[in-house]
């Protein structure tokens, strides 16, 4: 039976593991609380928790059994948790052949509205950024020294049901930020999966893939064309310096790019089911 073990068993690791779950695969991973653990379980997978810290005897007695690892937690000050505290188990497990893990796109920085694809040296320049670059390399280190498959994902912003410009226009929270210039790509969540899934299959190495969307496009024009078909008033434009946005939101505009999709689409084969914001926005209004 194919085994995948998810370290953030959360909203895009969430979507591929109800797939594989109905082909037969058995599901397990981690989540930050009890609570959340709980309901994992409720959904039929063995959950686990995990602090970033904590050692946890049942988490390697799971890892031995499984045949892939996904890794969906951010990195922190001090590395990549799941590397940090499971590496090397992971690393030993001669049942895992495949390890999967969602970088960002925010590893290459800031190209000034340019095109970048997965030939583009990496040059971050957020701590954000930086730390993904260090985690990638950690995880690609690991698979050539223990010959293990790794699969480098790298995502622009997600959005999907629950998580999305519809929701928080609808919430009354949307705010349309304007950065004269700006340009970035997003991805739906179930276009994850489905690149998720193409990649189980590919054979031994390393492969890095862009997981975005086909449009490049400035973050307002997401909000302003949600307002539009949910029949709303846009929210006024609002200046990325705005003192209330968080320190990771403000993040999103130290930086401008376009990301190439191609090799995900040549090799893998993948067809988007949202190609641009616009059928996913439609998709989520029920529209």
């Amino acid at each position: 039976m194919n085994r995948l073990f998810c370290f953030g068993l959360g909203y895009s690791a969430g979507v591929l593991s109800r797939r594989l779950s109905e082909k037969g695969w058995s599901i397990s991973g981690t989540a930050t609380t009890s609570d959340k653990a709980e309901l994992l379980k409720q959904n039929g997978y063995e959950a686990f928790v995990f602090d970033g810290r904590t050692r946890d005897p049942a988490i390697v007695e799971a890892l031995g059994k499984a045949t892939h690892v996904l890794l969906s937690i951010p990195p922190g000050d001090d590395g990549d948790p799941a590397f940090r505290i499971y590496g090397r188990d992971i690393a030993s497990s001669p049942s895992i052949s495949w390890i999967g893990y969602f970088s960002s796109i925010s590893v290459y920085g800031d190209s000034k509205g340019e095109w970048v694809d997965e030939t583009t040296p990496p040059e971050p320049v957020t701590e954000r950024g930086k730390r993904r670059l260090d985690a990638e390399n950690a995880w690609v280190e690991l698979g050539r020294e223990s010959g293990k498959t790794i699969i480098v994902l790298r995502l622009p912003g997600i959005y999907g049901p629950g998580r999305s410009a519809i929701d928080q226009l609808r919430a009354g929270k949307a705010r349309r930020i304007f950065k004269p210039g700006q340009v970035t790509n997003r991805v739906h969540v179930d276009d994850i999966a489905t690149t998720t899934e193409a990649t189980l299959g590919l054979p031994a190495g390393i492969h890095v893939f862009n997981v975005t969307d086909d449009l490049p496009a400035p973050p307002q024009d997401v909000i302003a064309y949600g307002a539009e078909i949910l029949g709303m008033p846009c929210p006024p434009a609002t200046d990325p310096s705005d003192a209330s946005l968080s320190p990771m939101a403000r993040s999103f505009y130290a930086e401008s790019k376009k990301v190439s999709n191609n090799r995900m689409k040549d090799e893998l084969g993948v067809k988007l089911a949202y190609s641009t914001y616009i059928e996913g926005l439609k998709a989520i209004a029920g529209l």
